[in-house]
C-alpha cells in the first residue's frame, strides 16, 4: 500500500500538468471566423474553409448552414485560406493574418461565385421588328413537362442593350421563353442537353416607332 499511493500521487501530477502544458499551447494559439457567401448576401451551407501554409492543409472545417464557421488552435502567423463548396467557384484568401489568443473575425467579405459550368445559361436578345433592341421588355421563363403542360419559373427584364441572362439548374429540360413590350409578345422554345450556355433572340412585331 505504501508503494502504491505515491505512484497513483505521480500519475496524477503528470496528468495534471499534461492538462497545464495543453491549456498553455492553447493560449498560443488563435483562430478564424467569417461567413461565406453569395454575392446576393445569402450565406452558403456546409462551405469548407481550409487553412493552408506553404501548400500543405493545416486544418478545416465545414460552414453551418448559414455560411459561418470557426477554426481555432492555429498557430500565429500569415496563412492563406482556401474556400470550397459544390456549384461554386474556389475561393482564396491570401496572407491572412493570425495572432495568439485572439479569433479574428473576417466578416462576410468572403464572397464565392457560381459555377457557370455547373449551370443551364440562357442568353438572350429581344428586338423591335426592325432589328433593334428593346430596353426595359419583360422576360418569362416556364418549363414545359413531358405531357404538355408547364411551370412558371420567374422573370425578368432586359437591360439596356435589350439583352437578358437566365440560370437553371443542370438537367435536360424544355423551357419556353416570352418576352413582352407595350402588350406585344413574342415566344421561344428552347430544348437543353445539360450545363452550357444557350443563346436566343426573339422579335417582337412591334415597330421601335410604336415605342413611344
Amino acid at each position: 500500500m505504501l508503494l502504491t499511493n505515491p505512484i497513483k500521487l505521480t500519475l496524477g501530477h503528470l496528468l495534471l500538468l499534461t492538462v497545464a502544458c495543453s491549456a498553455a499551447v492553447s493560449a498560443q494559439t488563435g483562430g478564424l471566423k467569417g461567413k461565406i457567401r453569395t454575392n446576393s448576401g445569402n450565406g452558403i451551407a456546409n462551405a469548407n474553409v481550409t487553412v493552408r501554409k506553404d501548400g500543405k492543409d493545416l486544418k478545416s472545417v465545414n460552414a453551418n448552414s448559414s455560411g459561418n464557421f470557426v477554426i481555432e488552435g492555429i498557430e500565429p502567423g500569415s496563412y492563406n485560406l482556401v474556400i470550397d463548396a459544390k456549384g461554386y467557384s474556389s475561393g482564396i484568401l491570401y496572407n491572412v493574418e493570425v495572432k495568439k489568443n485572439k479569433v479574428r473575425d473576417l466578416g462576410d467579405r468572403l464572397i464565392l461565385n457560381i459555377d457557370q459550368g455547373t449551370q443551364v445559361i440562357l442568353k438572350g436578345s429581344v428586338f423591335f421588328r426592325e432589328g433593334t433592341s428593346v430596353t426595359g421588355a419583360r422576360v418569362e421563363i416556364e418549363k414545359i413537362n413531358s405531357d404538355g403542360s408547364s411551370k412558371r419559373l420567374g422573370s425578368t427584364y432586359t437591360n439596356v442593350s435589350g439583352e437578358f441572362t437566365i440560370r437553371q439548374p443542370d438537367s435536360a429540360a424544355k423551357f419556353r421563353v416570352t418576352a413582352s413590350y407595350k402588350g406585344v409578345s413574342g415566344t421561344k422554345e428552347i430544348q437543353v442537353d445539360n450545363a452550357a450556355v444557350y443563346r436566343l433572340a426573339i422579335t417582337l412585331d412591334l415597330s421601335k416607332a410604336d415605342k413611344e
